[in-house]
């Protein structure tokens, strides 16, 4: 019962978003309960905790350093689905901080800091993320980092990840900054 409520649930998140999640129904096929439990874990940000700027350049961080195309156009669309600047968005995907604002850049510079295991330059961007927004955006944007490595890393671990692609935004082929992996 649970993989045929599964199987729908990815059926219209497929259409709904033009992804092909073929290694999230490789993992509901063989154990339905650690695809519940996968999906939880990534839903734990609570998104309404930090500005969805900051979210946005945490989560597109954390893709970027895993992925080269369609797990990072899904965020991309996701983000401009929820109201998301296309500029903002745009500058995110370049890594051109000076475009991104300074709430997006802000979470960026702390992302990347994190995922380099560069607690000289993270310390400050976390106090700072705290004394703006407080300790649940801090919580929700490292939720968001985290989770944004997720789904690319578990595609690529199933065989999945077999192909870069271009990332559009509103209708636009954008550059995209490739991130390396942190040590």
């Amino acid at each position: 019962m649970l993989k045929a409520y599964f199987s729908r649930y990815l059926d219209k998140f497929e259409r709904q978003w033009s992804y092909d999640a073929s290694y999230m129904r490789d993992v509901l096929a063989v154990n339905s309960w650690s695809f519940l439990k996968f999906m939880f874990g990534t839903q734990a940000a609570d998104r309404a905790a930090a500005p969805p700027e900051a979210i946005l350049a945490a989560g597109l961080a954390g893709t970027l350093s895993e992925d080269c195309g369609p797990c990072t156009q899904i965020g991309v669309d996701m983000a401009a689905a929820q109201g998301l600047d296309p500029a903002v968005i745009r500058a995110v995907l370049a890594g051109d901080e000076a475009a991104m604002g300074e709430t997006a850049a802000l979470a960026w510079r702390f992302a990347r800091a994190s995922l380099a295991r560069d607690m000289e330059a993270c310390d400050p961007l976390r106090d700072e993320i705290v004394r703006r927004w407080g300790d649940k955006a801090l919580v929700a944007i490292g939720l968001s980092l985290t989770a944004a490595r997720m789904y690319p890393t578990l595609k690529y671990a199933l065989g999945h990840g077999k192909a870069c692609s271009k990332v559009v935004v509103a209708g636009v082929a954008t550059p995209v900054v490739h991130l390396p992996l942190a040590a």
